[in-house]
């Protein structure tokens, strides 16, 4: 599970049937826990409706070959709660 100021964007996305692509250690040592889901987290409508501790930063990452991302990560515990980049085709969109 990640920590505890993104657990509740976690539980959310759980409760609301969206499924987990993948889940562990990515990138770098650096990053502890990363939980990917199968839709596009829309970032600014889940700030209004998700209170998220100053820790907590955006991330968007449009990659050309190594994978593309948008989500959450915490940069006191170096978790992450991430979606795919809104230009993936994903249909899917977590709003909060």
């Amino acid at each position: 599970m990640v920590c505890e100021h993104l657990v509740t964007l976690e539980a959310a996305l759980v409760e609301g049937g969206y499924a987990v692509t993948y889940r562990g250690q990515t990138w770098t040592r650096n990053c502890r826990e990363w939980v990917y889901f199968d839709c596009v987290l829309a970032l600014a409508d889940i700030r209004r409706s998700i209170a998220l501790d100053a820790c907590v930063q955006d991330h968007v990452h449009r990659g050309t070959h190594e994978g593309s991302e948008q989500g959450f990560v915490c940069r006191q515990d170096w978790d992450a709660v991430m979606g795919a980049h809104p230009e993936s085709g994903v249909p899917r969109v977590f709003r909060g």
